[in-house]
């Protein structure tokens, strides 16, 4: 029998339990698009029996199954793998079956018929518990390999920098601290902010998003607060304010630094107590919310300053973290790039496009003021405007690919560097775009410098791959994809 351990297989491994197997075939045909390992059993005793060899990464169990009940099986697989969640799948109209299962340790559950798109969902976010369960002991235990700690969340990186971040998240998104994250503009603060939230015991609450920045003096304090009606001219009804609106999760306040000075007050006793007055009111509201607030400003200096209260900046500031800018975890680029690329491929619908090499040194080469932001933004647009399946420099916005001496203002407080290759400069007038160089060396296709690349990877490291994906600054996932795409066995 095929060896479904995860040296053996690199893809995330399901098992399903079901007697029926047309059941068995349609999870299979859907979750095995998904890029997963299916294992499928038609009965509880066979599932048992099967986990001495299988280690499946998430379960799928029947409830109703003849022999052993999945009731029964549920209590031995968590008897016997208590961290691997189990969905479970019932025809059953009975609520109280299913409270009994979700007591017994399950992860979630699925009503039959069951729908495609409900039942990825659910496995992808029961994949996501199980890689949070394993980076949290990783941490814990001090073992968390580099290509382990690539992602967290939506935030990606693998420099010392955000690994140093990911494990500060780790350790207070369970607790209701206030946090303030302290960041550029575009390096992902509100990211930062989602993931506390999803990993806080409120995720299951709302969570509610304000940039101060954006919202004019005047209304701030009925934005925050809410009104009552008649409070002010236009005031037509009642209005819930975002700490409302966040009651039981999550309120993150982007930009707190905009505040306006005579709002830092009342927000100070709406920190301490949680109580406040909509605008107009005379009855005290309270609520329960999480704080978490960001800014690209200096707070300490603007407190030193008098331009922000010092008690409210230490009621903000009981967890800081720092979010670092692009130009600070250069070796993040790479690994940006391929994510971002791939995902905005797919929703331009633009399947298996590439970058050419040049445009790869480009990006990596540029300082990004705008920080992720800005290279998501350039990299949309060069997807957008790509021809043949390929992103050429000139396909990137100008101030990525003009050549040293002609660089935009925005380019001008970047560190000098050496000029950029005249075989990624932009076309001259005289040339025509897409027409490259003028040269007598031949140029090999970027496929097949990817193949020479791979394999020079594998002969470097003994066959190695998980060595190989670090030294080429790829996922592992992604490097048994290439490894199929150029059919090299290593």
């Amino acid at each position: 029998m095929l060896d479904t351990s995860h040296e053996a297989y690199p893809f995330p491994v399901v098992l399903v339990v079901d007697d029926d197997p047309i059941v068995c075939d349609l999870v299979s045909h859907w979750l095995g698009r998904e890029h997963q390992r299916v294992e499928t059993r038609e009965s509880g005793e066979s599932a048992l029996t099967s986990l001495g060899h299988v280690r499946p990464d998430v379960v799928i169990l029947d409830l109703s199954m003849p022999g052993l009940d999945g009731l029964e099986v549920l209590v031995r697989i968590k008897s016997a793998m208590p961290r691997t969640p189990i969905i479970i799948l019932t025809g059953t109209t009975d609520i109280a079956t299913v409270v009994t299962a979700m007591q017994r340790g399950a992860f979630d559950y699925l009503a039959k018929p069951v729908a495609r798109d409900n039942l990825i969902e659910t496995v992808a976010k029961a994949l996501d518990h199980v890689r949070r369960t394993r980076r949290i002991a990783e941490l814990d235990s001090g073992l968390a390999a580099p290509d382990e700690l690539d992602h967290l969340d939506g935030i990606v990186g693998r420099s010392t920098p955000m690994r140093a971040m990911f494990r500060q998240i780790e350790r207070v998104a369970a607790s209701d601290v206030t946090v303030l994250v302290h960041g550029e503009s575009g390096t992902g603060k509100e990211l930062v902010a989602r993931s506390l939230h999803d990993r806080s015991a409120r995720h299951k609450g709302p969570f509610v998003a304000l940039n101060c920045a954006a919202i004019p003096e005047s209304l701030q304090e009925s934005e925050l607060f809410g009104h009552e009606k008649g409070a002010f001219t236009g005031a037509v009804g009642r209005h819930s304010g975002r700490f409302e609106q966040a009651n039981g999760g999550t309120l993150f306040l982007d930009e707190i630094g905009e505040i306006a000075p005579s709002l830092q007050a009342k927000l100070l006793r709406v920190f301490q107590e949680r109580r406040f007055h909509r605008v107009g009111g005379t009855q005290e509201v309270q609520v329960d919310v999480r704080i978490v607030a960001a800014t690209h400003r200096d707070l300490f200096a603007d407190v030193a300053l008098g331009r922000f209260r010092e008690d409210l900046y230490y009621r903000l500031a009981v967890f800081e973290l720092e979010v670092p800018p692009l130009r600070d975890r250069a070796g993040d680029l790479p690994l940006l790039v391929e994510r971002l690329t791939a995902d905005l491929a797919k929703k331009h619908n633009k399947p298996g496009l590439e970058l050419h090499p040049d445009t790869v040194e480009l990006l990596t080469r540029y300082r990004w003021p705008g920080n992720v932001r800005e290279l998501q933004n350039a990299l949309e647009r060069a997807v957008v405007v790509a021809s043949d399946g390929l992103v050429t420099p000139e396909d990137l916005p100008r101030r990525v690919y003009a050549p040293a001496g002609r660089l935009d203002a925005q380019l001008s407080v970047a560190a000098p560097g050496p000029a950029v290759p005249a075989a990624i400069a932009p076309p001259t007038d005289d040339q025509p775009r897409g027409a490259g160089p003028t040269t007598s060396t031949p140029i090999l296709p970027v496929i097949e410098l990817e193949r020479r690349a791979i394999l020079e990877a594998l002969e470097r490291t003994g066959s190695n791959v998980s060595e190989a994906s670090r030294l080429l600054g790829i996922p592992r996932t992604t490097m048994y994809r290439k490894l199929k795409r150029h059919d090299i066995q290593a």
